[in-house]
């Protein structure tokens, strides 16, 4: 059985910060699509021991005036919260944006109306009007393989889901630069165990591999706290590490 690598920071100290950049364009496209910004930052203590940086575990008291706070960016998501009932048709608006979006709305729009098709109204509670696209998450490598992803993927969910009715993945392979995945059966592993982590999480396939969650999903909230835990054992387990 192989090990999982070890985190190279106390992941308890990540931290997300969500943005959205207005660009004041009075523009039917700019009405409907929203693109937020998620970067996943990792907030270190350092200590200055004689001009030598070390752990902040050597500090005696935790506000420690030798002590130093420096931010790493250590993973980033894109989320586009699509309005449906604003601005031009959103079909055709996620046609324009990207390859990506146009295929989760092949799945999931009318391209005459702009609205959800028949059968994926009937898999959502009346909630909201607008769709949460979750189009990419990527962390650092050094950071992968811990299950993180889905931990910061719900939280950020969570921020932005307010006023939509379905939220959207399509699970796959982001970073193409390991040479490892150029072999099919570990690619096709990989992929798998992406869709696994968002699975896990209440997302279920519709079609074309686009994932459809509902914001009321109870297994959305439980899996929240679970994925909370996680963090903090895993947290716990850094420390006990560098001590």
């Amino acid at each position: 059985m192989s090990k999982r690598p070890r985190l190279p920071g106390d992941p308890s100290d990540l931290y997300l910060r969500i943005s959205y950049d207005d660009e004041l364009w009075d523009t039917p496209q700019a009405d409907t699509l929203e693109r937020w910004s998620v970067t996943v930052l990792h907030r270190r203590r350092a200590h200055d021991e004689d001009g030598e940086t070390v752990a902040a575990s050597s500090c005696v008291t935790a506000d420690c005036p030798s002590c130093t706070v420096a931010d790493a960016t250590v993973g980033s998501m894109v989320f586009y919260r699509v309005h449906l009932d604003r601005g031009r048709n959103a079909f055709w608006a996620m046609e324009e944006e990207s390859e990506e979006l146009f295929e989760t709305a092949q799945a999931l729009l009318d391209s005459e109306t702009g609205f959800f098709t028949s059968d994926v109204s009937e898999r959502l509670d009346y909630v909201g009007s607008a769709l949460l696209v979750m189009d990419r998450v990527t962390l650092d490598p050094l950071w992968r393989g811990h299950g993180l992803a889905a931990v910061l993927g719900c939280e950020a969910i969570h921020r932005l889901m307010a006023g939509c009715r379905a939220i959207a993945c399509s699970p796959g392979i982001t970073d193409l630069s390991s040479q490892r995945l150029m072999d099919r059966s570990e690619w096709d592993r990989v992929n798998a165990m992406i869709a696994l982590g968002w699975e896990s999480i209440g997302f279920r396939l519709h079609r074309d591999n686009v994932y459809l969650l509902s914001p009321l999903s109870q297994e959305l909230e439980e899996q929240r706290g679970v994925l909370r835990g996680r963090l903090a054992e895993l947290g716990a387990v850094w420390r006990t590490q560098e001590s």
